[in-house]
């Protein structure tokens, strides 16, 4: 009890200090928020905008927005452009009644991307993915931080506290998905494949938070690991691996003309199927979710409300699963792609 205790200690003030120092305006907010887009047609005008309340959350945003009337958390905006490096909060890009206004020349465009005079910068910013980001990661620390420090106080004893927790875990994913996939040189990669599927897991998990971000629903944070894979992959990859792309043995010649070209596609095609099953099935998750959610605003129901709450509460005991399954699976995969291309064959 005294480890969890001590963890939630420690998560709680690392993540203070995360939030305050994204943005010098942290929670700059005053009462004409209230009157938020005054100047565009509001809600009320024309009914609940449910689409555009779906894609603010599934989409990566400069602002992190957890509740009305002071609720908002302006990031820091990180950018690069003619005039040099300039970093200001992003409370700068927006006006009282948060609409989108210039500031020393930028400006956000209908993306939400940052412009210059109109021109494209190089954004370095702190979004709210990046946030997310960085949240996912120092959990990450901390945990496996007490992990360790669990199995080194409890060197051969019986693992407690949150090493008890975590440790069934760790060794699912040694002995069920890397051993059996790579192999007998699967040490070297078990670090990597570890670090992938808890964070996947604990991104899976924190995105499902009411606020927080589509971490693991974006495709470049996706693609980003899914790259990874694919540099092990074929860095690692031995002799075998690539005569059986280039030249497979005991297919006829004019065979080898036809499989040449689909091996080579099936080099790139490996990580575009793991950057696009994690994307989509968070995503997808995501907007069911709050496409249930929206019902009740939509039809002002008491009873919808009623079944819509639920069915969300049915979609996220779902989404728990998928979150675990998905982790899973691109650890999976990522080990077997891995293993294909380490793995030595003998030639009869």
């Amino acid at each position: 009890m005294s480890v969890f205790l001590s963890l939630s200690k420690k998560i709680s003030v690392a993540l203070i200090v995360l939030l305050a120092a994204f943005s010098p305006a942290l929670f700059a907010a005053d009462e004409a928020q209230v009157h938020e887009l005054q100047e565009e047609p509001t809600a009320s005008e024309h009914g609940f905008n449910a689409s555009e309340v779906i894609i603010h959350h599934v989409l990566d945003d400069h602002i992190w927005h957890l509740w009305d009337h002071g609720g908002t958390i302006y990031l820091p905006v990180i950018v690069y452009s003619e005039k040099g490096l300039d970093i200001f909060s992003s409370h700068h890009l927006y006006d009282e009644h948060h609409n989108k206004v210039e500031y020393n020349g930028y400006k956000l465009d209908e993306l939400g991307h940052i412009v210059f005079n109109g021109q494209s910068v190089l954004d370095l910013s702190i979004t709210k993915n990046v946030a997310m980001l960085l949240i996912n990661a120092a959990l990450l620390v901390l945990v496996f931080m007490a992990v360790a420090k669990g199995y080194k106080k409890n060197l051969g004893k019986a693992p407690s506290g949150i090493q008890s927790f975590m440790e069934p875990v760790i060794v699912f994913v040694r002995d069920e998905i890397v051993k059996p996939n790579i192999g007998k040189h699967y040490e070297k990669y078990l670090p990597y494949m570890l670090t992938l599927f808890f964070f996947i897991l604990f991104g899976n998990f924190l995105g499902l938070l009411p606020g927080a971000g589509n971490l693991t629903g974006n495709i470049a944070v996706t693609l980003t690991l899914a790259v990874l894979t694919f540099l092990i992959t074929n860095i690692k990859g031995n002799k075998d691996y690539w005569a059986h792309i280039f030249w497979t043995p005991g297919v006829p010649l004019p065979l080898r003309l036809i499989i040449l070209p689909v091996e080579i596609v099936g080099i790139f095609t490996k990580p575009i199927s793991l950057t696009i099953r994690l994307f989509v099935a968070i995503t997808a998750g995501h907007i069911v979710l709050l496409s249930l959610i929206c019902l009740a605003f939509i039809f002002k129901s008491v009873w919808v409300g009623a079944g819509s709450t639920v069915m969300v509460l049915f979609i996220s005991l779902i989404e728990l699963l998928v979150a675990g399954i998905q982790a899973y699976v691109f650890t999976l995969f990522s080990s077997l792609y891995i293993g294909m291309s380490t793995a030595e064959h003998e030639h009869h």
